[in-house]
């Protein structure tokens, strides 16, 4: 069964979730550079605006046209700043599955912004899209990540053992490749049931 995303606005107390945007390729590159991104995900090292244009005005609408998933950029309410992307991808329209990624800026850590975000966009997900699970994966050494899992509501369903190649740096300071494992986390509609409104959608 084919299915798709809308092209979708989700917004919350603090935070707004929308397309990416031409205009974030240059604060989108710098956020990808950052040492905890490089480490714990898979994009291209250094990450430039060539990458970021590509991925802005090409792959992240293709995945959404093509029912693969949506790329949304997580911006302040306020000051409209780029905070983070989040991302649904692995997207399986049979079953009313997708995985859930999220990148947040490292201006804007520490602010509760991926939880919100995440919260948010698992309840669209939910009650808008009639989705049935939503899935997290966890580098095992990623606690940050985890706990976002964890304060959405997620239960932790097992480890996927050297399933996940992070990076980390040597004693040259030059990045190499780390095999690790990744945590298994999931979210379904009943786990979600008693959390309170996060988002509105347009």
């Amino acid at each position: 069964m084919y299915g798709t995303f809308p092209d979708i606005s989700i917004s919350t107390e603090r935070l707004v979730l929308r397309p990416l945007e031409d205009a974030d390729v240059p604060a989108y590159t710098e956020m990808l550079n950052d040492e905890q991104v490089v480490a714990w995900t898979s994009v291209p090292h250094p990450y430039d605006e060539a990458h970021a244009r590509r991925w802005i005005g090409q792959d992240a609408p293709a995945e959404r046209t093509e029912g693969r998933g949506i790329v949304l950029a997580v911006t302040e309410f306020l000051t409209q700043r780029l905070v983070g992307t989040l991302h649904l991808h692995h997207t399986d329209w049979r079953i009313r599955s997708t995985e859930l990624s999220y990148v947040i800026a490292p201006w804007a850590r520490g602010e509760g912004y991926a939880t919100e975000a995440a919260r948010a966009c698992t309840q669209w997900l939910f009650r808008d899209q009639k989705f049935e699970r939503v899935e997290l994966r966890t580098a095992a050494d990623n606690a940050a990540a985890q706990q976002v899992a964890q304060k959405i509501g997620c239960v932790s369903e097992g480890v996927l053992r050297g399933a996940w190649i992070a990076r980390a740096k040597d004693d040259r300071d030059l990045w190499t490749d780390v095999r690790t494992d990744l945590i298994v986390w999931s979210l379904l509609p009943e786990d979600f049931e008693g959390v309170g409104e996060y988002a509105d959608w347009d």
